[in-house]
């Protein structure tokens, strides 16, 4: 892989590690601000939106700009948003920090997913997308435990500095390391790439994307107080659990780049169909130390290659959209991470508990499979004929 697509995945540990960090900081933010825990869980909801908005609208903003252009200043505009979310006192003003930097996320993911497949071969798309989301993986295993130990020393701020403070060396790596060049001469434009986006593949594959992404985001957000308020763990140890969490979404990306390019649907049928039962198995099992301690790497590892093998295999439905794909993609992975903490916040809000988040994970999942079945995902695959493994080379 190119050392230009390492140096990406180092921005996107930086960005990794703030849009999943909430799930350390959740307790600390909402008693400093004086909101509920629901309240607080809202600020990934709001970020999640802002994904949502800007994957596809900041990919199109972005397609005549220089690569390096566009990766710099969605990058320097995230810095900047978290050096205002650290400084301020206002949760509405924290909301709104949230809301934007997740715009610049997403447009900086949406030109880094096309600059990353353009710098590999046609059927290594799989391969592309886990190097780039190992860039999230990482956050998970290092950035995320290192925010909620912040966070518990010095306050959820030094979270917010710390994010700022990494994100200042991959902007002088951007610098150095990518290609200054268009976007994408020669390539089929914005209206093109809108065209090739109407494939029912890719919009299925979104869909399925957005409900896996949606259970594991329901129950991360909600992990820190479901550890300590149901399974019992003390505060100290959130940090060893959240890295267990990460070490086990690593291994998911690692497992999904071997397996996403040539055998991606039995791992999709698999790993959902495990997916489902671990997250019912979870909830009834949540008040067991050890039981929690299996289940959350375990799960994070089904979530994160089930995710991201869905991620690669958008990417290979829109052959003709290598912008647009990439930021659809985050887009319907975001729309998962906004429906999946508002559906768990609204279950715990309700009087559920936090186990209830467990099981809206659950709900979720077994819609993607629904979902899946009622598409005849299995059905196509057999009736083409082909090895699985054609998917990666079509």
């Amino acid at each position: 892989m190119p050392f230009a697509l390492h140096v990406l995945a180092l921005a996107v540990f930086a960005q990794g590690t703030s849009e999943f960090m909430l799930s350390g900081l959740v307790p600390e933010i909402a008693h400093d601000l004086h909101v509920s825990i629901p309240a607080a869980g809202r600020l990934t909801s709001a970020f999640a939106l802002g994904m949502i908005i800007g994957a596809p609208l900041m990919a199109v903003a972005a397609a005549r700009a220089s690569r390096r252009r566009s990766l710099l200043g969605f990058l320097v505009t995230f810095l900047l948003v978290h050096v205002v979310g650290a400084l301020t006192t206002s949760y509405a003003v924290l909301l709104v920090t949230r809301f934007v930097g997740a715009l610049a996320n997403a447009g900086f993911l949406a030109v880094a997913m096309a600059a990353a497949t353009s710098m590999t071969a046609p059927n290594a798309k799989g391969r592309a997308a886990s190097v780039l989301l190992g860039g999230v993986t990482l956050a998970c295993v290092v950035g995320v435990p290192a925010g909620a130990l912040l966070g518990q020393l010095w306050g959820w701020r030094s979270a917010f500095w710390a994010v700022a403070l990494v994100s200042a060396p991959a902007v002088v790596a951007i610098v150095r390391a990518v290609p200054a060049g268009p976007a994408g001469p020669g390539g089929p434009g914005a209206a093109g790439e809108f065209r090739a986006l109407r494939s029912p593949r890719l919009v299925v594959t979104l869909l399925l994307g957005a409900l896996v992404n949606g259970a594991t985001f329901c129950a991360f957000t909600f992990l820190a107080p479901l550890l300590t308020g149901v399974t019992g763990w003390g505060t100290e140890w959130i940090p060893a659990l959240l890295a267990l969490f990460g070490t086990g979404s690593f291994i998911g990306v690692t497992l999904a780049g071997r397996l996403a390019d040539t055998r991606p649907l039995p791992l999709l049928v698999t790993g959902g169909t495990a997916l489902l039962v671990g997250w019912c198995a979870f909830a009834v099992l949540a008040g067991s130390p050890v039981a929690a301690t299996v289940f959350v790497p375990v799960q994070a590892i089904l979530s994160f290659a089930v995710g991201s093998t869905l991620i690669s295999q958008a990417l290979y439905a829109a052959p003709g959209a290598p912008t647009l794909a990439g930021g659809f993609a985050t887009a319907a992975f975001n729309v998962g991470a906004a429906i999946g903490p508002w559906a768990g916040g609204a279950a715990i809000a309700a009087g559920f508990g936090y186990r209830s988040a467990l099981w809206v994970s659950a709900l979720l999942v077994a819609l993607a499979l629904a979902v899946a079945a009622m598409a005849g995902v299995v059905r196509r695959g057999t009736a083409e004929g082909r090895d699985t493994s054609s998917v990666g080379t079509t």
